[in-house]
């Protein structure tokens, strides 16, 4: 087995591990708006045994990158606001794109939005095929290609300085539709407070 399928392998194998545990972040979850029917889907868990090399991850939510071929990525987030950093990845693991699986279940529109709940939320919860990335500075060239067939794409930008400048940067790369979100706030956010219809509303779809 070459080394990138016996990692993928692992990876998988690993984040169906952590999934069992996910009962345990139920309460974060649920201040999230997130149901354990959508994080069991997105094969969310907590590190409660580490395999081994993700010691320092113990305790933490984990968010699997999942493609046709499988799991290609895990990222970690904490689940006590005060713990620094809120995310972490693997070691010397590239950025990659996040709910690609999306792009094929789309129709003639897409949305953009960084990180992974808020990407998770406007998928699942919101009902608008959503792709992410880790951080503003997180694109790459290649994703521009992924999207370009696509006659609409909204970018749902953070309401900070980072998420601004994302949105103004992708505006470069592909003929979007900026959403500003408030000052403060992200996708996850408004949507614990507005609801679904905020987002409907905002890209011209009905509910």
């Amino acid at each position: 087995m070459k080394q990138k399928e016996l990692q993928k392998e692992l990876l998988g194998q690993a984040s169906l591990r952590y999934a069992a545990n996910i009962y345990q972040a139920e309460d974060y979850l649920r201040s999230r708006g997130i149901t354990m029917e959508v994080a069991r889907l997105a094969r969310l868990g907590v590190v409660v045994e580490p395999e081994v090399g993700h010691e320092s991850f113990a305790g933490r939510l984990s968010i699997p990158y999942i493609t046709k071929t499988g799991v290609v990525d895990l990222r970690f987030r904490s689940l006590n606001p005060a713990v620094e950093p809120k995310y972490m990845g693997m070691t010397g693991a590239e950025t990659k794109m996040y709910n690609v699986l999306d792009i094929e279940k789309a129709g003639d529109y897409i949305g953009i939005c960084e990180g992974e709940i808020d990407t998770l939320t406007l998928s699942s919860l919101v009902g608008i095929p959503c792709v992410g990335v880790p951080g503003a500075n997180s694109w790459k060239k290649h994703y521009t290609r992924l999207l370009a067939d696509f006659e609409r794409v909204f970018v749902f930008a953070d309401g900070d300085q980072p998420g601004k400048e994302f949105a103004t940067s992708l505006a470069r790369e592909l003929p979007v539709t900026i959403i500003q979100l408030p000052d403060g706030q992200d996708v996850n956010s408004v949507y614990v407070q507005e609801g679904a219809s905020y987002f409907h509303q905002k890209v011209g779809l009905n509910g």
